[in-house]
């Protein structure tokens, strides 16, 4: 049926848009995300394997649209993570610098979140960009079609390798962040050491600049791995999503 093979992948297509990092940013309309799956569906319906025959109004036609959300869901997640990591180490170098105070309104979490954080989620989505890894992750994407048909059980899915990069979350983080952890965990043992053997400096007044400070060459110092870092954080990513379908 010709309408199936625009309509079953519309809807694997939209899940994974939906949590997609940058595709599925609130500040693009639903209406846009919609739009833009469907363009998507009419292009590579031509290339699709044969959709199975279902009535669309029967409950195997609900069942087989879900499965597609399902699966378009953990794909979008799985490549979330990775801008999660960049997220998470804004977090941890905010906390060292002293700076979890300055928060910012971050649209595409509905709350609030560090501005370095904010400013590494723009620098990541700029690098994910330029290396063209949308375009790779709509080839995976496409690729579903062929190594995971529609009509196959959901339960087929290699859910091992999305399980384990919520872990690698956790250790990508605290590796990028590590060194400026260590650094500004100097910095404060130094100034606990100034305070016990000199109580009468001002300790306060003269720690939180010098923390500032060394919290901006540190972060400096970050911004200057992350490209490299990211690379292969990305690259990662992506394989683990074609584990996940089965390429």
């Amino acid at each position: 049926m010709w309408l199936g093979q625009l309509w079953w992948p519309f809807f694997r297509i939209a899940a994974v848009l939906w949590l997609m990092p940058f595709f599925g940013d609130p500040r693009i309309t639903p209406t846009v995300r919609i739009l833009f799956a469907l363009t998507i569906a009419v292009i590579i319906a031509p290339i699709m394997p044969k959709m199975p025959a279902i009535d669309p109004f029967s409950m195997a036609s609900l069942l087989l649209a879900v499965e597609q959300i399902v699966f378009g869901l953990v794909l979008g997640l799985s490549l979330n993570l990775l801008f999660t990591v960049m997220i998470m180490v804004g977090q941890f170098l905010s906390m060292q610098m002293g700076l979890s105070m300055a928060m910012m309104n971050d649209p595409a979490n509905g709350g609030s979140a560090p501005i370095i954080s904010q400013m590494m989620m723009i620098f990541a989505t700029l690098l994910f960009l330029s290396l063209n890894g949308h375009l790779i992750a709509l080839d995976i994407i496409i690729e579903s079609f062929r190594t995971w048909p529609v009509g196959s059980s959901v339960f087929q899915l290699n859910l091992e390798h999305a399980i384990k990069l919520y872990g690698w979350m956790f250790a990508a983080a605290l590796m990028l962040s590590m060194p400026a952890i260590i650094a500004m965990l100097l910095v404060n043992i130094t100034f606990g050491v100034m305070n016990r053997s000199a109580p009468s400096l001002n300790v306060f007044s003269l720690g939180f600049p010098m923390g500032m400070m060394m919290g901006l060459i540190c972060l400096s110092l970050v911004f200057s791995a992350v490209p490299s870092r990211f690379l292969d954080f990305t690259v990662y990513v992506l394989a683990q999503m074609r584990f996940i379908i089965g390429s």
